[in-house]
């Protein structure tokens, strides 16, 4: 080993986010290149009610050696499809985000563009019909895979899962690899005198930790990031006024769907993930337009179920630290920042965090140059990522409630203002690096919730209008086959990965 080489990692927090890089980099370093500290207090505990992530979930337990089955039996996961948007744009609107496209392009463009041209000239058919993912979710149904359909097939798909039990699952993972779990709560952080690095953390029975990197896995305290090095973080409460959240687990009741539920509420809207054994719960609002008592009456009456616990009041800020990479410690999870989970990404943050540390993972001399630029790409893809959210609230005609109002009249970021005129004017959407959400996502929101183009694309008057007319209608009917042919979720679920409760996830 060189004199260079980073030697000792402290991971400070623990929870998805620390025990997901802990598992990450014992998988993924060279054997004997740095011994990996996690340190935790039981104190503290995790913040969870149910989590949802995005397909790249799959990516990332299929890159530990995690299998899918054995993780979600495990959780006592379910599966998900995408999210039904309830109320949003106007009450009574029902729109799915699904984790699949339209169909393939056509002669280079994309098919949205058909489906408007078809619009115009009088046929009902829905650009949902187009997406196998929508059409499964509607019909309650999932498999993994779809081996027959051609183009048709092609989807992704996500988990709903217990992130307390997914935690402590990645925490026997980890230790097998060799990860050194310290149980402790920290109380003081020593700085080097001639860079201001942090050289040491102590922890309250005075034990001195020292490191070489520091990932602050702390929460939203941000005891390094922030505590320490004064970092900094920005604040996008102007575009994003919700700061609150309340949440109950609720016994099982209604169906078991294959997607989560967002429902628009009075100051904000309310989440629903179903798991195997309850049912998630929250409502996201603005304490500006809603106080605690009135939305934690809200929740309580829209469960599916009865309560299974107290609800809990979370408080957020929408933003990022100023510096997700600062000097010799890099922030993940909600010590880099928070975006409500409006889609799914918290989860998805983490991972993409701890992709570009593994790319970027530096020397003991910390070349300002990796810093800068892994801080450049965390920066465009929370504010890629704020846009989408933004969209969600923006496009909306409700005027029911002052937040709703509020949301309609914002002063938008000039990247999201170029995207909502460049797709107004052609129904293209121009997308810049560091996306999370590609075309179809963004097309799913603007036309769920009946915002569309002034026109299509021209080009798409060279494909013969009864070719064209077959060929969509083929799509839907083909769609509507295979996923007729699939088990319901709550089958599926029952006969491969019904939770066993008590067993780790296995390597």
């Amino acid at each position: 080993m060189s004199d260079d080489q980073i030697r000792n990692i402290v991971i400070v927090g623990g929870g998805t986010a620390g025990w997901m890089a802990a598992s990450t980099l014992a998988r993924l370093l060279p054997k004997g290149k740095a011994t990996i500290r996690l340190i935790e207090s039981e104190e503290i505990g995790i913040i969870g009610v149910g989590e949802a992530t995005v397909p790249l979930m799959q990516i990332f337990n299929g890159m530990l050696g995690i299998d899918e089955r054995d993780f979600v039996c495990k959780t006592e996961g379910t599966f998900k499809l995408g999210i039904e948007f309830r109320d949003w744009g106007d009450i009574g609107n029902v729109h799915f985000h699904g984790f699949g496209d339209y169909g393939e392009f056509i002669d280079g463009i994309a098919p949205h563009h058909y489906w408007m041209k078809l619009r115009e000239l009088g046929d009902p058919t829905p650009l949902a019909d187009h997406s196998f993912p929508t059409v499964l979710a509607r019909k309650l149904r999932f498999a993994p895979s779809v081996t027959s359909g051609g183009e048709a097939a092609h989807y992704k798909y996500a988990f709903h899962f217990d992130a307390s039990l997914y935690a402590r699952c990645l925490r026997a993972y980890a230790e097998g690899l060799g990860v050194i779990r310290r149980e402790g709560r920290i109380v003081d952080t020593v700085l080097r005198g001639e860079d201001g690095f942090v050289e040491a953390v102590v922890t309250a029975d005075g034990e001195r930790i020292d490191g070489d990197l520091f990932i602050d896995c702390s929460g939203f305290n941000g005891l390094l990031i922030e505590q320490a090095l004064h970092t900094g973080y920005e604040d996008w409460s102007h575009w994003l006024p919700c700061d609150r959240a309340v949440a109950v687990p609720c016994e099982h009741g209604g169906a078991f769907t294959p997607y989560t539920i967002a429902t628009a509420r009075e100051a904000g809207w309310q989440w629903r993930i179903p798991l195997q054994h309850r049912i998630g719960n929250g409502y996201v609002y603005s304490s500006a337009y809603l106080d605690d008592a009135r939305a934690t009456e809200t929740l309580l009456a829209n469960l599916d179920g009865a309560p299974l616990a107290e609800p809990r009041i979370l408080k957020f800020t929408g933003g990022h630290r100023r510096k997700f990479w600062n000097k010799n410690v890099v922030a993940l999870g909600l010590a880099a920042g928070f975006m409500e989970p409006l889609e799914s990404t918290s989860i998805l943050l983490i991972q993409t965090g701890i992709a570009r540390l593994v790319e970027m993972f530096p020397s003991r001399d910390f070349d300002p140059v990796l810093a800068d630029e892994y801080n450049r790409m965390n920066t465009n893809e929370f504010e890629r990522i704020r846009d989408f959210i933004i969209l969600h609230y923006c496009l909306t005609r409700r005027d029911d409630s002052d937040f709703w109002r509020y949301c309609a009249s914002v002063e938008l970021p000039e990247s999201l203002q170029r995207k909502i005129d460049v797709f107004l004017a052609r129904g293209i959407i121009p997308l810049y690096g560091e996306e999370s959400f590609l075309e179809p996502s963004w097309v799913a929101i603007f036309v769920g919730q009946n915002v569309l183009p002034r026109r299509y694309d021209p080009m798409v008057d060279r494909i013969d209008l009864d070719r064209l007319r077959a060929g969509m209608r083929h799509r839907c009917e083909t769609i509507a086959r295979m996923a007729d042919a699939l088990p319901l979720h709550a089958q599926f679920v029952e006969r491969v990965c019904a939770a066993r409760p008590g067993q780790a996830v296995g390597r």
